[in-house]
């Protein structure tokens, strides 16, 4: 399997070398899961593909999907960059350390990386702050929840999981003090098998409001199949699901993809992070349904709040399951807490694993 991954990406890139005759700018994606998987990965793809209608025949991009951390991705970032590519976008977090790598030995190729928090002379991180739309949806679910329990499909314990768990909770715990929730972590991005049945038991334990951090809609399904309500990942998945599905985070990575290719075009691109905001309509949600006209005006009151600057989910005093003050009263947390947030807040009887 290995061998025929590793030529599935030389096929890809040598395509990419060929194709892309001319003074067109080359754009790469690196991806780790599939295009259909129609959460994290189909969003980036859709921003790829807004990259070709913006710029028609000014660009050509190409893709490498399911590329596993560690030395696939190595090879496949270092293939796409011999290719001739001008700027490659590696849409995981595992990819940070390989890209950093492979950034060092082509310092005329511009890299970009999501998640990260790592960047050099020739690489960007970028985000999206998703827990924004992460607290609304545990808004709702305090709200919506008949058993005061919910719950949570975690892919892996990184900090972008983490903090999202965490607003989750503190979005719910804001509106209802009895609420709990259990989590339980798959270690893997894509596995609609594994996902569904860990909604599955977390349901059977009690868990009426499903949400997930990971990418396909099979939380979701299993949600409406047993009859209670959940939270779409990364795109709007009310079709797989329409009388589950509340709301769902929308990650809308267009604005962003276009103009660092811009920046390529025009000679301008640097290096930097990128957080992107609500208010920038990057981090977007679908239409809230399935809920009461209170909740539905309540949800939207909170969702105002975060996109106007005047509501922040992480504001002290917020102190860990430990008893730990992590913010003292009144302090909004920056993006450097933000982004290394290896705790749970308190109230979450849990552990952090690894921790």
């Amino acid at each position: 399997m290995k061998v025929i991954k590793l030529l599935a990406v030389l096929l890809s890139v040598m395509f990419f070398s060929v194709a892309h005759a001319g003074d067109k700018v080359k754009v790469g994606f690196i991806y780790v899961g599939p295009t259909g998987d129609h959460g994290w990965t189909y969003r980036h793809d859709i921003g790829r593909q807004d990259v070709e209608k913006h710029f028609g025949d000014k660009v050509e991009t190409t893709f490498i999907e399911s590329v596993k951390y560690g030395p696939d991705a190595e090879r496949a970032i270092r293939a796409m960059a011999k290719s001739g590519a001008d700027i490659i976008f590696a849409t995981s977090f595992g990819y940070m350390e390989p890209m950093l790598k492979v950034a060092k030995e082509f310092p005329n190729v511009k890299f970009e990386h999501a998640t990260g928090y790592k960047q050099s002379d020739n690489m960007a991180s970028y985000g999206l702050r998703l827990y924004q739309a992460r607290h609304v949806q545990g808004v709702i679910a305090g709200m919506m929840t008949k058993t005061n329990k919910i719950c949570y499909v975690g892919a892996f314990p990184i900090p972008e999981v983490i903090r999202e768990i965490n607003t989750y909770y503190l979005g719910a715990k804001s509106v209802n003090p009895d609420v709990d929730i259990d989590i339980i972590w798959v270690n893997s991005w894509y596995n609609p098998v594994k996902e569904g049945e860990a909604a599955k038991v977390l349901i059977t334990q009690g868990c009426d409001m499903v949400a997930q951090h990971t990418d396909s809609p099979s939380p979701l399904q299993v949600a409406q199949k047993e009859g209670v309500f959940g939270f779409g990942q990364a795109s709007n998945q009310y079709k797989f699901a329409p009388k589950a599905q509340l709301t769902a985070t929308i990650d809308n990575w267009s604005p962003y993809y276009i103009a660092k290719v811009q920046g390529v075009i025009d000679g301008t691109w640097k290096t930097g992070d990128y957080f992107g905001h609500m208010n920038e309509d990057v981090v977007q949600m679908a239409p809230f349904t399935n809920m009461p006209a209170d909740v539905k005006a309540f949800a939207q009151k909170i969702k105002d709040g975060i996109t106007n600057g005047k509501y922040f989910a992480f504001t002290g005093p917020i102190k860990d399951n430990t008893g730990k003050l992590q913010l003292k009263d009144g302090e909004i947390a920056d993006d450097a807490h933000l982004n290394s947030m290896m705790y749970y807040v308190e109230g979450i009887d849990a552990k952090v694993p690894g921790n």
